[in-house]
């Protein structure tokens, strides 16, 4: 909730004297945040420590760790200069095998330490050194840049979830434009379900080939003549395509593969997060402008609560706090 109905909510269920407004809440929540950023260990740059030969005498470890990454954007104002835009949050998950999982999340401009809050992530769900991470992210060179340097067996794979949305968009739009509009012979769709089945099976060298195909015989009939507009889209979005698959060849895997014997393929997961976080807070319920710092500390108290660890967080800082105690027999 807002930090306005917050105030009138501990208005009403709180005996408090004195008056309770929003800016000390604010202050209040913004104080708990940087306690949580202070305490966070300095930024490294390479977590990777020891040797081989050390990693091998460290016990069995369990399961791969699987942690998905993505980014969307709150609305931002700048009282200074009074100018609006928007800033980019990033915020990910990570899952043991058994289900297990811990969030985080920080302001891509402000955070000062992303890659230690990521390390402490695994660290805290018992990563070892010999123990294999799977990091899946939407291909965002940023985001993948924090993931390396963390783990000396971790791969690094393109999550299937935004190349099978990229070309349901594509599908969808070809579905609309008869071959009149596109005055070639090709089925646009039957050829994005081809593409699609070489991408699945890593066949990435034919897919491309496939999508260069389309491409160069869009490109001449939007050169020679009038075309529809939903057509130069689609020809935009194909290039695109074409772009974002070549610079990521390499991440891609044999998902058909990896999706027969249970392994992580997509970051779906990761999505619901940042709905849960940044789209219902900061975008969709309320209407407000937002400065880095106020999400940044903000989403440090937020992931603390959807981890489950508000509590023993306190208890840490403040001894004494909710202990129950036992009735004496």
């Amino acid at each position: 909730m807002s930090y306005g109905l917050s105030v009138k909510l501990l208005q009403e269920v709180l005996p408090i004297e004195g008056e309770i407004n929003t800016t000390a809440i604010r202050n209040n929540l913004h104080t708990i945040g940087q306690r949580l950023e202070d305490e966070l260990g300095e930024e490294k740059g390479v977590y990777i420590e020891g040797c081989p030969r050390d990693w091998e005498e460290l016990p069995r470890p369990d399961l791969p760790l699987v942690l998905g990454m993505n980014g969307g954007y709150v609305r931002s104002y700048d009282f200074k200069s009074r100018s609006k835009g928007n800033f980019e949050v990033i915020v990910g998950k990570s899952i043991k095998a058994d289900g297990t999982s811990k969030r985080f999340g920080g302001v891509h401009c402000y955070d000062t330490k992303p890659q230690r809050r990521i390390f402490e992530v695994l660290t805290s769900l018992g990563m070892q050194m010999n123990q294999q991470v799977t990091f899946l992210s939407d291909g965002d060179e940023k985001i993948r840049e924090l993931q390396l340097y963390l783990n000396p067996n971790a791969e690094y794979l393109l999550d299937w979830f935004h190349i099978t949305m990229r070309l349901t968009v594509m599908s969808q739009l070809a579905k609309g434009l008869s071959k009149k509009d596109t005055e070639i012979d090709t089925d646009i769709p039957k050829e994005l379900e081809r593409i699609k089945w070489y991408l699945w099976h890593e066949n990435v060298f034919r897919a491309l080939q496939l999508l260069k195909d389309l491409v160069d015989d869009l490109e001449i009939v939007i050169f020679d003549g009038n075309s529809r507009i939903e057509l130069k889209k689609l020809f935009k979005m194909l290039r695109e395509f074409e772009t974002y698959i070549s610079n990521n060849g390499s991440y891609i895997p044999n998902y058909g593969e990896r999706w027969r014997n249970g392994e992580a393929i997509a970051t779906g997961f990761v999505e619901s997060t940042v709905n849960q976080v940044i789209s219902k807070r900061f975008v969709k319920k309320q209407q407000m402008r937002w400065t880095p710092k106020g999400v940044h500390l903000l989403l440090q108290v937020r992931m603390l609560i959807l981890n489950e660890e508000l509590e023993s967080k306190f208890q840490q800082w403040y001894p004494g706090f909710r202990v129950d105690s036992q009735p004496s027999q």
